[in-house]
């Protein structure tokens, strides 16, 4: 039998999945005061993720 390791802390997403975030958190502002903090966490998140995904692809 296989033991597994459990994640240390929240994974965070992919590019990809903070992109649609961001697309979702603007998208729903509908005249609302700007989201800065949830934009400014989501904008690291994507920013994060990019860069993990290009070191990844540069290894390849």
């Amino acid at each position: 039998m296989y033991d597994t390791l459990t994640p240390a802390g929240p994974a965070r997403p992919s590019a990809a999945e903070a992109n649609d975030a961001i697309r979702l958190l603007v998208d729903n502002l509908a005249g609302d005061e700007w989201p800065a903090e949830a934009y400014e966490f989501l904008l690291e998140e994507w920013a994060a993720a990019s860069r993990a995904e290009a070191a990844a692809a540069e290894l390849c």
